[in-house]
């Protein structure tokens, strides 16, 4: 198997581990805390107040309410239910659809009969009014096990769950209460429903769902939200509840297949579809709540009684045209204040507000199926595995960390857009223990290669290659390639004269620094050092990683190299007593590159024709006078990058073909000699012909500034006087 397959493998293993762990952990509950929190994370994130459908007014009977009932009309807590007469006469006198009260009346009026029956009147006379029935789950907690004798029959009809009781199955026992407990018969004998207003937290507390109707005694009793709208709906209302909520065998393989599907069921609602929960409950889109209009109970109250006595109303009752209105508590002692993931202070009406807003715009929340969250937090597991197999180094460690934990949060949110619950937590966990696990893997089985790596070539190659190469170990051929090479030769002039004249000690610390300096700028540039020989050094580049540009960093490094000296120069003249100088050679081309030696002892070294071609041009310097010199196939290869004057055709020790050579710069130097050049160049043309003598007189002119010119010159005298026998316009080497 490849490396890269073996990695892959490698990487699925974990990532498949890493999923499985996640997954049984997310199965026993151990998420449950934190995924609550994301979730309401999410909610108050993404919630958005101006999404509310505008077709929802709240009346709230609040602490203002309470002090004005107190000081202007000494009243002290409960109000008389009179009181709430005007209230539910404004609501109707406005136009509104129906008004639910989130509020129990279980008890008769400790202000008498006639306070109920002022009540119950009200009521009649809205004629779309919604009470509240108190269910429980104690059987010994209500006033009725059964449906109560004399109250009307509830008038929800779910259809399916006649046929559901008649084939022996059961709904959710969330769904189910044991006893109630009815309100007074002045609000029983006139409401248009009875809703269920009691709604159950999640285990922290919080109310993230309700469940929009709920079973008593085999009767179907909706919520305040349901009950609010179906009493403004005008016609036909078509309920029904759809797809296997539960199985009639609970422990049967299609209840289990279901579940892994998320097929849960629906209550539609003339042609609205709702999404169940396991547990018949469905979760809430809290956003639109905050835009919801809500108004002062005592400041509606008052508007009823202005329009009474013919004044103008604080309140104009046309806000209520058209609207759901649901009146609740939300002063903070009358304890009607509910923790939500938007808010812990929330009017326990408010929430069914929510509800009643997510039902008429079809905006409720469905949870992913328990099969997509599974194979998400593989998926995530699987990527981060992958990932995290190939790449090295802290930095790119940190951004495959950084990357893949935003993943799961970023898909969360995508999802909750499109009204998608989706696990955050689980995918969180799954990828984060791959990303340990994949780590751990790294470490324990390629920690080898690594050092080994590392220890092979660090004498060669800059840190940054080295990485590199950590990173993408198949890269690295160990043996011999054929590679397309730009190779670097430098040499000290006068090196030999130097250290004879110097201490071992002296030699050493000048050696050290020159060396160090030059090579410092080779592996900035992507070199890599083949070998040191006293003073000399030989480099290339492309090899082993590869470099497109290999030519322009070759000749970038020889400039940089000339350029570091001058500003060494001072200094070791100080020490030395003369100036140094470095000729510099460069060649492009071919070579067989990899490591060469014994079993026991090899380098990274390179062969080949343009691997003596750049040696030789580094000697050949010395006949031109200059100091950096490359061959045609490096400078055409340069493409431009830097400037250049040929300098000759020459035909070296060794080498039957000649080569035409130049010598680098970069187009200011060049710009600044152009005249120096153009008369170089007339020199040269001369010289190419056979043409010595003119060819001297040319060179002649430009000798005392450019020592290639001087040269030249010498060598054109020389021909002048014994002329070759065959002439190519070639400077034949006669020496390495």
């Amino acid at each position: 198997m490849s490396a890269l397959g073996k990695r892959l493998g490698a990487a699925a293993i974990v990532g498949t581990a890493a999923a499985a762990v996640a997954v049984v952990l997310w199965a026993v509950g151990a998420f449950n805390g934190v995924e609550q929190k994301s979730w309401d994370w999410r909610e108050q994130l993404l919630a958005h107040p101006d999404a509310a459908s505008g077709r929802i007014a709240l009346i709230l009977l609040d602490q203002q309410s309470l002090d004005w009932g107190k000081k202007e009309n000494q009243l002290s807590w409960p109000w008389p239910r009179q009181v709430y007469a005007p209230l539910i006469a404004f609501a109707m006198r406005g136009g509104a659809r129906s008004i639910g009260f989130d509020v129990l009346f279980t008890e008769p009026s400790v202000y008498g009969v006639s306070d109920d029956q002022a009540f119950g009147a009200a009521i009649a006379d809205s004629g779309r009014f919604v009470g509240s029935i108190f269910l429980s789950k104690n059987p010994h907690e209500g006033d009725a096990a059964t449906w109560p004798h004399g109250i009307p029959e509830p008038r929800l009809h779910l259809a399916g769950l006649d046929q559901l009781r008649a084939s022996g199955g059961a709904l959710p026992a969330a769904l189910t209460f044991a006893s109630a407990s009815p309100p007074i018969p002045d609000v029983t004998a006139h409401a248009r429903y009875l809703a269920n207003v009691q709604a159950l937290p999640d285990s922290d507390g919080v109310y993230r769902r309700i469940a929009l109707f709920s079973i008593f005694d085999g009767r179907a009793i909706p919520s305040l939200a349901l009950a609010t709208y179906l009493a403004g709906t005008r016609g036909h209302h078509r309920l029904a509840l759809e797809g296997p909520l539960l199985a009639h065998n609970p422990g049967s393989f299609q209840r289990l297949l279901d579940r892994l599907l998320g097929r849960n069921g629906e209550l539609l609602v003339d042609g609205k579809r709702v999404p169940l929960e396991p547990d018949g409950s469905t979760y809430l889109r809290y956003g639109p709540a905050g835009g919801v209009a809500d108004y002062s109970a005592a400041a509606v109250i008052q508007s009823e009684l202005q329009i009474e006595s013919g004044d103008k109303p604080n309140i104009d009752p046309s806000v209520f045209k058209d609207k759901y209105v649901l009146f609740g508590f939300s002063a903070p002692g009358l304890y009607d204040l509910r923790p939500s993931p938007v808010s812990g202070v929330f009017p326990g009406v408010k929430i069914h507000a929510t509800a009643l807003d997510n039902l008429l715009t079809g905006d409720f929340i469905r949870s992913a199926s328990p099969l997509a969250s599974v194979l998400l937090a593989l998926l995530v597991a699987l990527v981060a595995a992958v990932a995290a197999s190939f790449v090295s180094g802290v930095v790119r460690n940190v951004i495959v960390y950084v990357v893949m934990i935003v993943v799961a949060p970023a898909a969360s949110l995508l999802a909750y857009a499109g009204g998608l619950r989706l696990p955050l937590v689980l995918p969180e966990v799954a990828g984060l223990l791959s990303l340990v696990g994949t780590s751990i893997l790294n470490y324990a089985t390629e920690g080898r290669q690594k050092r080994y790596i590392k220890g092979a070539f660090k004498q060669y190659l800059s840190p940054a290659v080295i990485e590199e190469l950590i990173a993408h170990p198949e890269r690295l051929r160990l043996g011999g390639e054929r590679r397309d090479l730009s190779i670097f030769f430098s040499d000290l002039q006068g090196f030999t004269g130097l250290s004879e004249a110097l201490t071992p000690e002296q030699l050493t610390s000048l050696l050290n620094e020159y060396l160090s300096a030059m090579t410092d700028i080779i592996h900035e540039e992507g070199g890599t050092i083949d070998k040191y020989e006293g003073d000399a050094i030989i480099a290339f580049w492309n090899a082993p990683i590869a470099q497109e540009d290999h030519p322009v960093r070759a000749v970038r490094a020889a400039l940089r190299c000339q350029s570091e000296l001058s500003r060494l120069r001072p200094a070791f003249r100080e020490r030395v007593g003369k100036d140094l100088f470095v000729r510099i050679g460069i060649n492009t081309g071919a070579a067989v590159v990899g490591n060469m030696g014994s079993r026991s002892r090899f380098d990274y070294t390179m062969l080949g024709d343009a691997v003596n071609l750049a040696s030789r041009l580094e000697g050949v310097n010395k006949q031109f006078r200059t100091f950096t010199m490359i061959s045609q196939m490096t400078f055409e290869r340069v493409n431009g990058a830097y400037a250049g004057r040929e300098l000759s055709r020459i035909a070296v020790v060794g080498r039957k073909e000649p080569v035409t050579v130049y010598e680098p710069m970069t187009h200011d130097e060049f710009t600044q000699r152009a005249p120096l050049f153009a008369t170089f160049t007339e020199g040269l043309h001369c010289f190419y012909e056979g043409e010595f003598l003119r060819a001297a007189e040319r060179f002649s002119v430009t000798a005392e500034k450019d020592p290639a010119a001087a040269a030249y010159e010498a060598k054109c005298r020389e021909l002048a006087a014994f002329p070759p026998k065959e002439w190519r316009g070639v400077w034949v080497m006669t020496e390495k």
